[in-house]
């Protein structure tokens, strides 16, 4: 092939014109030349595309001489670079590796941020083919609004230690302010269809036994528990055994006023709405009680709520004790696997999402995996973690862009 052909990369850069692509592919049409890749990346009119052809050895001339008269008329610039067989064949052979895509999510772009994300992917022996921004423009004036900024890495290649990446990552996160989401790149990824949210601190902005205890006069004794439990320092169902009996006597009216007034979550309504709108089952899996979880079914339309149940006296007033089995976190992998089956959708199509150790089974078990502001032993036991987001933040893990987030 060498001997009758010749490969050639031509790059173009500068002002974005109106009909290049065309002009350019229309040359290597008339010469009879083999387009092998071609890419275009635009970014505020300013164009970079790069065109790897083969090209019979007679006519490369005419192919370049032609190419230059065109990008001089029309303002921008090119250059052109021979490729050989042998580096083509290894770029071929290269696109059978891992190929990952690397999220960073926060408040604004921070290049030291990017500074050191990418130097730990290079370190690890990755190599970045294209960078993207999923989110709006950010203003040029911060006006104290919760601004969102994330851009998007494709990157290939075996890392040679991708335990250390994810603790790298999860150290430069936390010191920079900023959350990076580390995924294989594979079909999966594309075709998640089933979102299991943790409710209590993660769905709603309290613990709703907190809630409870405040008007039984038990606040301050229900508190330590939890967060004990969350912690993981002690067992989730003693601890929700402890809990429930300092609520006895508390009027079931009390649930219906706090219900009325749960604090939602930044960016819960925005994913909830959009993975709806887009075909995801939902499912609320919890360690609180049924009651605001219903309550939350109806508002967002969830398809699944497994939750704990309260039970009350004939007087209308709870009796400090539970009804059924404790959903902790063991009950919630199982629920997760379940709901899975019933629904006919692999593991891997599925995200759960938790703030708590009880979070920590399901989170292990689906395809992607988040901790959600959660305490450092859960973040450092999770595949993913989201610190410093909304909720809504989930939707750049899985690819979504603000443009087409607006038309669903």
């Amino acid at each position: 092939m060498s001997k009758e052909y010749e490969l050639i990369l031509v790059k173009i850069s500068g002002e974005d014109k109106p009909g290049l692509a065309t002009t350019l592919t229309s040359i290597l049409a008339r010469y009879g030349a083999t387009i092998l890749d071609i890419g275009q990346a635009d970014i505020h009119s300013t164009i970079s595309l790069g065109i790897l052809f083969k090209s019979p050895k007679s006519k490369s001339g005419d192919i370049i001489k032609d190419i230059l008269f065109e990008t001089h008329q029309m303002g921008v610039q090119s250059r052109f670079s021979p490729v050989s067989v042998e580096d083509y064949l290894q770029w071929v052979s290269n696109q059978g590796k891992h190929r990952w895509i690397v999220t960073l999510l926060g408040r604004k772009f921070s290049a030291h941020a990017i500074s050191e994300t990418t130097a730990i992917l290079t370190s690890q022996g990755l190599n970045i083919d294209s960078i993207s921004r999923l989110t709006g423009r950010l203003p040029l004036v911060e006006d104290g609004s919760d601004n969102k900024a994330c851009i998007q890495l494709s990157v290939r290649g075996t890392p040679i230690d991708k335990t250390k990446i994810q603790s790298e990552f999860l150290r430069i996160s936390k010191e920079l302010g900023f959350d990076i989401s580390f995924q294989e790149d594979n079909l999966y990824r594309r075709n998640r269809r089933l979102i299991c949210l943790d409710m209590d601190s993660t769905l709603i902005q309290t613990e709703c036994i907190d809630e409870l205890a405040e008007r039984a006069g038990t606040g301050a004794q229900v508190r330590a528990i939890t967060e004990s439990a969350m912690r993981g320092e002690i067992d989730f169902c003693e601890s929700f055994t402890r809990r429930v009996a300092l609520l006895k006597g508390l009027p079931v009216s009390v649930m219906e006023e706090i219900a009325e007034s749960l604090p939602i979550t930044e960016g819960a309504e925005r994913l909830l709405t959009i993975l709806k709108r887009h075909g995801f089952k939902i499912a609320i899996l919890s360690g609180g009680f049924t009651f605001f979880g219903n309550y939350l079914k109806r508002r967002f339309g969830v398809d699944y709520v497994y939750a704990n149940d309260l039970e009350v006296g004939d007087d209308g007033c709870l009796t400090g004790r539970y009804v059924g089995d404790i959903v902790d976190g063991r009950r919630k992998a199982e629920l997760l696997r379940t709901i899975a089956q019933v629904e006919n959708i692999d593991l891997q199509q599925v995200i759960a999402v938790g703030d708590g150790a009880n979070d920590l089974p399901m989170l292990n078990i689906a395809g992607l995996g988040i901790a959600y502001h959660a305490k450092p032993k859960v973040q450092a036991g999770a595949k993913q973690s989201i610190s410093n987001m909304g909720l809504d933040g989930i939707l750049y893990m899985l690819g979504f862009k603000d443009k087409y987030i607006s038309q669903l």
